[in-house]
């Protein structure tokens, strides 16, 4: 199968023996990096830095002063590599290793966007603002993102993207030095909590037959017992149903599938306008349609009938593995089965051989490793080796 790994500009730049290193491995793919949220990242083979700080929501390019003149909401350039253009200097190197090089676009998560305008971001049934999850009901957020997606996918050199969080993002954020888990909340409350209440999805709500206000006292209400620490095992639509009702559930589900498949078929054509034929377009997705966050909640059938193939997250047991790429049994198109193959985040190198043959038998046709240059140098031999075994 064909295997692509991500990769960030700075695990390449400054570094000579980068790329031919992870061509080593027996992928044919990097998925680099061009538009990317803040984070703070270990290179543990860089010969001049082990840490980067990336300390905004970045593209990792000059951005088109064109494009974006006159716009309210754009994107920022990046200060952490010494590079003019971080994505082009690392795809050069990548392609000179014999590399094919597709982009990594974060979409709707974005920190700095919300700490710079609070109006664009999902505010919560008790009023709380999520700063790192622009709502993608609101015109001005949808005009961006698809200006960004079309910009940043598109890079010289590249082959193909793709588009992470291009959907609803929610709850979940990862953020440095979060304390969020002194009550546990199962994906029926996470769906809860990432309900959206801004302005655009009170009118949305209306548009279901809802009163926003109504609704938002009745979110609060379901979400009661799992603050005196019952119901956060509710998991899926059953789970939310049980926890909202059935009906606020199906009318919730309709306002935010609507919006988000809106979006993914509108982002997907802006960035074959820009790109022109033959260029590939994925994107990272969950077939449970409640999802939120990187991997956003899709119909399966929909969503391949829109973009040419999704990224799934396959990481865990045979059961999560079947839970994912089940619903996309029988579909055509891309289906890349993603593994984390860095030991410290929960990765599991040592059974890659193992879990990408059961990804296969359930109908994955490529590979996708998180994350190479993160990984360890023993996670990398074991990768290396998983990838050898799987050719013969």
């Amino acid at each position: 199968m064909k295997t692509s790994a991500f990769l960030y500009p700075w695990d390449v730049i400054g570094d000579p023996d980068a790329a031919a290193r992870v061509a080593d491995l027996g992928v044919q793919q990097v998925t680099l990096a061009a538009a990317y949220h803040s984070t703070r990242a270990l290179t543990p083979r860089h010969p001049g830095r082990r840490i980067v700080t990336a300390e905004h929501a970045a593209v990792l390019y000059p951005p088109d002063p064109d494009r974006w003149a006159g716009q309210e909401l754009r994107p920022h350039g990046q200060s952490w590599v010494a590079s003019d253009d971080p994505f082009a200097e690392a795809a050069e190197a990548l392609t000179g290793a014999g590399l094919e090089v597709h982009t990594w676009v974060v979409l709707a998560h974005n920190s700095r966007l919300g700490a710079e305008h609070p109006e664009t971001s999902v505010v919560n049934a008790y009023g709380d603002r999520y700063p790192w999850a622009p709502c993608v009901a609101r015109p001005a957020v949808r005009a961006y993102l698809l200006a960004l997606a079309a910009e940043a996918a598109v890079r010289p050199g590249a082959r193909g993207t793709e588009l992470e969080s291009c959907g609803w993002y929610g709850f979940a954020h990862l953020h440095a030095h979060d304390k969020i888990a002194g009550v546990g909340l199962g994906d029926a409350a996470q769906y809860l909590m990432s309900l959206c209440f801004c302005p655009d999805c009170r009118t949305g709500y209306a548009g279901q037959g809802l009163d926003p206000d109504a609704l938002a006292a009745a979110v609060r209400g379901a979400l009661e017992p799992v603050w005196a620490g019952s119901g956060s095992a509710e998991r899926g639509r059953a789970g939310i149903e049980r926890l909202l009702g059935a009906d606020l559930t199906a009318a919730t589900l309709q306002w935010r599938g609507t919006v988000a498949r809106t979006l993914q078929e509108s982002a997907v054509a802006a960035v074959r306008a820009a790109a022109g034929p033959g260029f590939q377009v994925l994107l990272h997705a969950d077939p449970a349609p409640h999802r939120t966050g990187a991997n956003v909640g899709v119909d399966p059938a929909y969503i391949l009938s829109v973009a040419d193939g999704v990224v799934l997250p396959c990481t865990g047991d045979d059961p999560a593995r079947e839970a994912v790429l089940g619903p996309f049994d029988g579909h055509d198109g891309v289906l890349a089965a993603n593994f984390s193959v860095v030991t410290g985040m929960g990765g599991s190198p040592a059974t890659l051989e193992r879990d990408a043959a059961h990804a296969a038998s359930l109908g994955a046709n490529q590979l996708r490793l998180y994350h190479a240059g993160l990984a360890s140098d023993p996670d990398l031999e074991a990768v290396a080796g998983a990838l050898s075994r799987l050719r013969r």
